[in-house]
């Protein structure tokens, strides 16, 4: 194991510790773990915790889980080094990585890119119509149903984002 892979595999246990850890405080206030994220930038980690809940988060919600899982994770130290904890939305471009993220949004708008070019062409816009075995079905702008192994891909983003929005 190289040392990417080695750091790749330790973020994945820190997120997976955290997040359950974090669970049970979501709940709490009455929001869900969208997403855990451990990640190095530099010289520094940071430890992104994405939170959700019907309707959409608010800056206090941040805030409120921020006071209060601060301390059970200071108190079960699933990092050994220093980090940077940071709280937020997962945006309206959300990653989907979870196999719920995914059948939540069947019917969506998404914008996926391929690890690797099919026909040429890596990066596929649509509506995602199936998630099953892992396997992710996006009716394309183009009107071609296309079948993508979730294993194959970079990326899965809701693509609900209109410039024309912000032009009126």
């Amino acid at each position: 194991m190289n040392c990417l892979e080695k750091r790749d595999s330790l973020s994945q246990n820190v997120a997976q510790r955290v997040k359950e850890i974090a669970e049970p405080y979501a709940a709490e206030l009455g929001v869900e773990i969208w997403d855990v994220v451990f990640k190095k930038e530099g010289s520094d980690w940071y430890l992104r915790i994405f939170i959700d809940k019907e309707g959409g988060i608010s800056v206090d919600d941040c805030v409120d889980f921020t006071h209060l899982i601060t301390k059970p994770l200071d108190d079960a130290d699933p990092i050994s080094q220093s980090y940077t904890l940071e709280v937020s939305s997962p945006g309206i471009e959300r990653e989907l990585k979870a196999d719920r993220h995914f059948e939540k949004y069947i019917g969506a708008r998404v914008f996926l890119r391929t690890i690797r070019p099919v026909n040429g062409v890596r990066d596929f816009a649509g509506v995602l119509k199936a998630y099953e075995d892992q396997k992710i079905t996006v009716e394309t702008d183009q009107g071609e149903t296309m079948t993508f192994a979730k294993k194959d891909i970079s990326f899965v983003k809701l693509d609900d984002f209109d410039i024309n929005d912000f032009n009126k």
